[in-house]
């Protein structure tokens, strides 16, 4: 499939999720066989634009393309500028977050809160599609299927963002109401499908290649976004290609690939959020790739007392060597989906995480 001028490896991608997918992890995706991956939420404040925060996150460099750049606010004018900016910084694809369902954000009447004013949520799309068409960047939207289960209007939306320019659609199944709780529904989904000619992309509890086989058949639509299912398992997306395009599946990874992908990250993580932030950013990454491996919970709660790099790559190193020593692969469960309450939300934890960040 194509976003406008941009012809994608496959139709599998990652989602963007605020305090997780910055540079290296998106790249550690699409290393992995991801078709594509949209950033963090970029802030139209343009006041927040120096800061380190949004600095790190307009930093594109050594990435694949196509760059796509996550843009949220809640003024037309505020949201067009952001466009311009992060378009100059080398964003290929902007795309209008109005699905973050974080109190935080909604607070403000951003994310999925715009969809309880569709004039305001239309008057955004049309200013960022105007912003975005003299430099021919398409421009997409991430949305749920509506604020609460007596309000879902994701499908009202769909045919007006379609109608102002907007290239490609993606719907998570859950209302704003719901969090990240319960499950997601896909008749909203298949819904905005068979109404729109753009490609729609489904979101929402996708958490192994059986999963993403049953809600594209259900769905009809082009493309699924993983999110919380990547965390600690990036090659999910491998996984998932592989078996739409064979309906055979892969053996889990090695132990030896699996040490080997991590170190790499971390090395990445270090580089881009510097010694002291780095260390502590990435205690999440690191106990997301242990959990459910043999001692994960024991490795974590002693990982997150280490303070420096070198420390906690030699951690790193240690466990994964100790693994490799019982067995070659990692389980099947933990390749496969089995995530326990790792389906929770960790917006604590990456509230913690913009804290230690804003502090350094």
């Amino acid at each position: 499939m194509n976003i406008g001028p941009y012809a994608l490896a496959n139709n599998v991608f990652v989602a963007p999720m605020a305090g997780v997918t910055d540079r290296p992890f998106r790249q550690l995706c699409k290393q992995l066989g991801a078709g594509y991956a949209v950033s963090e939420m970029v802030t139209s404040r343009r006041d927040l634009w120096d800061s380190l925060k949004t600095s790190r996150r307009a930093n594109h460099e050594g990435e694949v393309a196509p760059i796509a750049v996550q843009i949220a606010g809640t003024d037309a004018r505020m949201m067009a500028d952001a466009a311009a900016y992060n378009v100059d910084r080398g964003a290929q694809i902007i795309d209008i977050n109005m699905g973050c369902p974080a109190k935080k954000v909604c607070s403000k009447w951003a994310g999925s809160a715009l969809m309880q004013d569709e004039t305001l949520a239309l008057q955004i799309v049309e200013a960022v599609v105007a912003a975005c068409a003299p430099h021919r960047v398409p421009v997409t939207l991430k949305m749920r299927t509506g604020w609460a289960q007596g309000h879902k209007n994701a499908l009202t939306i769909a045919r007006a963002a379609e109608s102002a320019g907007v290239q490609m659609l993606t719907v998570h199944g859950r209302t704003r109401e719901q969090g990240y709780k319960g499950l997601a529904e896909y008749d909203t989904i298949a819904a905005v499908k068979a109404a729109l000619r753009i490609p729609v992309v489904a979101n929402g509890d996708i958490d192994s290649p059986e999963k993403a086989r049953e809600v594209l058949a259900y769905t009809g639509a082009d493309a699924v976004m993983i999110g919380r299912a990547a965390q600690g398992r990036p090659w999910i997306f491998r996984e998932v290609a592989h078996f739409l395009a064979t309906g055979s599946l892969l053996a889990p990874p090695l132990v030896a690939e699996v040490k080997r992908l991590l170190l790499d990250h971390l090395l990445e993580h270090y580089t881009l959020y510097g010694d002291f932030t780095g260390v502590r950013t990435a205690r999440k990454h690191i106990g997301w790739y242990v959990k459910s491996l043999p001692g994960g919970e024991a490795f974590r709660a002693q990982m997150n007392l280490l303070k420096d790099c070198e420390a906690q790559l030699q951690a790193v190193t240690d466990y994964f060597d100790a693994l490799g020593a019982r067995m070659d692969r990692v389980p099947a469960g933990n390749a496969h989906g089995e995530r326990g309450d790792a389906n929770v939300a960790p917006e604590a934890e990456m509230n913690k995480d913009n804290k230690e960040e804003a502090a350094a």
